[in-house]
């Protein structure tokens, strides 16, 4: 079964427009996020047509818990989002699962960043030029000297980065990211550029939790090139892959996970033996587990399994 899926979207005060211009995004005239994939009570895909329409893709998964293949039976562990970062975001950090749990009654954050678009000059945040003691992690946040310790990473447009629970780090202005991460909200920011929101206050700080969580030592920066058809990153959480299309895509089976599929570019068609719809730029679709699919067209994809 293939499921086309709605997105929601948030407005955060970093965000831009190219979600509404470019891929087609409903909402305000400022929209920093499209949650393209998600059963988190912060913002839950609503399926959007065919005999489910209307239902959220939690419910579905409750009903037909098989269509989650064995890897997460009855379960969507991953939430995938578009990004569009037109102002940069808060330099953050986000725990791992025993802290979230214990402290957030959520999950724990691992995520990738694959780099969709973005401007010249574009760069991200990644942990630690050197090790930190905790002390002087708090003295740099408190003295306002933070981007001093800190690796800026330039981007190139198909660059991936893996970021994992405890590293510091923050998307660049201009970078136009897909995010595949664990079905979690919780983030601790440290840093905000003294940015006051639309009713003139300060976002809030999460210094003490971020203290707690934080991975100190220097980082090694893990990122790759896009390949033209393959594995962008693989963790113990799920795996990201990508396909450039002309004419007839390859035939995709997997019988232990669904398969979130994104049309980055492009037009086309998606279809199985029993299923077909029309894809377009910015749309998504859950893909049930042990479904054949294809792609036929002109677009590039990212798809997501368990």
């Amino acid at each position: 079964m293939i499921l086309r899926l709605k997105s929601v979207t948030k407005d955060y005060i970093w965000g831009g427009t190219r979600l509404r211009d470019e891929y087609g995004k409903n909402g305000g005239a400022r929209l920093a996020e499209s949650w393209e994939l998600s059963v988190h009570p912060d913002g839950m895909s609503v399926i959007d047509g065919g005999e489910f329409h209307g239902m959220t893709l939690r419910e579905f998964v409750e009903k037909f818990p098989e269509s989650t293949g064995k890897n997460s039976i009855g379960n969507i562990s991953v939430l995938v989002k578009l990004i569009d970062a037109k102002e940069n975001l808060s330099v953050q950090v986000h725990p791992d699962n025993d802290y979230a749990r214990k402290y957030e009654g959520d999950n724990g954050k691992t995520e990738v960043w694959y780099i969709v678009d973005c401007e010249e000059n574009a760069s991200l945040i990644y942990g630690f030029k050197e090790k930190l003691t905790r002390e002087e992690f708090r003295k740099a946040i408190e003295e306002n000297f933070l981007l001093e310790k800190v690796n800026t990473v330039p981007v190139k447009k198909g660059d991936v980065f893996l970021i994992r629970s405890g590293t510091l780090h923050a998307i660049g202005k201009g970078c136009l990211i897909a995010e595949i991460q664990q079905s979690s909200n919780v983030t601790y920011r440290v840093y905000d550029y003294d940015r006051r929101d639309d009713n003139g206050n300060s976002r809030e700080l999460h210094i003490e939790k971020a203290l707690d969580v934080t991975n100190l030592l220097a980082a090694e920066i893990p990122f790759q090139k896009r390949e033209k058809n393959g594995i962008l990153c693989k963790c113990e959480y799920f795996t990201l892959s990508c396909e450039d299309i002309s004419g007839s895509g390859i035939e995709h089976l997997n019988d232990d996970s669904f398969t979130h599929v994104m049309i980055l570019e492009g037009r086309g068609e998606i279809i199985s033996e029993n299923d077909s719809h029309t894809v377009e730029k910015g749309e998504s679709f859950f893909v049930s587990a042990g479904t054949k699919w294809q792609i036929k067209g002109n677009c590039s994809i990212i798809y997501t399994v368990v």
